[in-house]
């Protein structure tokens, strides 16, 4: 019987890495201000800002952090109430809390991306902004997105922890709002263990946020524009918020930049085959009269690291046999809202200062939601391991006599 394959580790950490990791620590120079210029992180934040055709980046401890800037960078007040989508992490509306605004929940629809009735609707005219979470690399109807918040002056943050590479129209998620902000936390495109960053073309909205992060006195000059460290405009900007903000202290060290910088001209190759991987789990799993994978939307090209799928047609005890099943012959699948303490589950966010109201589309959804880790690194033997044993499991679950995918 074929071994179930490991999708918990990560990618290797590139040699290059492992030498300015010994560099540093031999220097001891860990902190990103240490240095005069082109510190780790500061390198890494140019090369970042690069890549994604922005003009500005900034490099924090986690997404968390970078969506907490984001709203501070925007000046919002205090309780100013913030529209986020019900399907997230955890993480989203504590970063809205922490920011000491109110987050609004909008209802996610089967195909786990924002529905549009029910964001236009809750688009009131005391939103303050938005953080559309393209959650587990899903995207929404940017489109539909921004035409409305524009229409009524709402900036738009984009929560792209999951979505580095994916593209809108040949796009680049994370650049179509006023602000995104990525991951690098270990089950994400580029690997630091943990971090974040943020990225805008605003250079008022990278001032305030690099101050805030915890640029003190006048560590600030040692970050970049598009014409370097001496770029008139965000040293205009610095000027204008020096002193005015208080430092949250979010930085990310020169360790971590260290282990990113390497990896991002391998990012190209694992968006690819992490697309690849998927689409094809996906067009097996689609066989199965009992999974169904919802398909992108027109414009959008993924970066996937993971599947979700929707189980059809069974109970909440189904349910529960399809995912012990699966996990016992090897391939482990939660289902977001069948636990008590899934982060993802809006019903197990009891630190929401108001009530949600009633979510029913995204309920619905989040009881039969699957998520399957899917490593860009495996092969195809081991993608067909896994979709043997989904397919198996719903089969053995339903007692269906078809083979498919034969």
């Amino acid at each position: 019987m074929a071994l179930a394959p490991n999708v918990y580790d990560a990618e290797p950490i590139p040699e290059a890495a492992r030498a300015e990791i010994d560099r540093l620590l031999a220097s001891g120079d860990l902190f990103r201000y240490t240095a005069p210029e082109n510190a780790p992180v500061a390198l890494l934040e140019a090369e970042f800002a690069q890549a994604l055709g922005v003009r500005y980046a900034l490099a924090v401890a986690s997404c968390s952090a970078a969506l907490f800037l984001a709203l501070k960078a925007l000046g919002l007040p205090r309780e100013a109430r913030v529209l986020i989508p019900a399907f997230t992490f955890a993480a989203v509306p504590s970063a809205v809390i922490h920011a000491g605004c109110v987050p609004v929940l909008v209802e996610v629809g089967a195909n786990y991306r924002i529905d549009m009735a029910d964001f236009e609707a809750k688009l009131t005219g005391d939103i303050g902004a938005v953080i559309v979470s393209h959650m587990r690399g899903h995207t929404s109807d940017m489109d539909a997105i921004m035409a409305l918040c524009n229409a009524r002056g709402v900036p738009v943050i984009e929560d792209a922890a999951h979505s580095l590479g994916t593209l809108w129209h040949g796009r680049k998620i994370g650049t179509i709002g006023k602000i995104g902000a990525f991951s690098f936390q270990s089950y994400k495109m580029l690997n630091a263990g943990e971090g974040g960053i943020l990225v805008t073309d605003d250079p008022d909205v990278i001032a305030r946020a690099v101050i805030m992060s915890g640029a003190y006195e006048h560590n600030w000059k040692k970050h970049k524009g598009p014409r370097g460290q001496n770029d008139p405009e965000l040293a205009g900007a610095f000027a204008r918020w020096q002193n005015r903000l208080p430092l949250y202290n979010t930085r990310i060290s020169n360790l971590s930049a260290a282990v990113v910088r390497p990896q991002l001209p391998e990012l190209a190759r694992r968006v690819r085959d992490g697309l690849a991987n998927h689409d094809y789990l996906a067009a097996r799993l689609g066989a199965c009269p009992w999974i169904e994978v919802p398909a992108a939307l027109a414009p959008e090209t993924r970066a996937p690291d993971s599947i979700q799928f929707n189980l059809v047609e069974m109970s909440d005890p189904e349910v529960r046999l399809f995912t012990a099943i699966a996990t016992e012959r090897g391939v482990a699948v939660q289902v977001f809202g069948l636990s008590d303490d899934n982060a993802r589950a809006f019903w197990n966010w009891e630190f929401l200062p108001e009530a949600p109201g009633p979510l029913p589309k995204t309920e619905a959804m989040l009881m039969r939601a699957c998520d399957t880790r899917l490593p860009v690194r495996l092969k195809r033997p081991e993608l067909d391991f896994i979709a043997d044993v989904l397919i198996d499991a719903a089969d053995t679950v339903k007692g269906a006599a078809l083979s498919y995918g034969t």
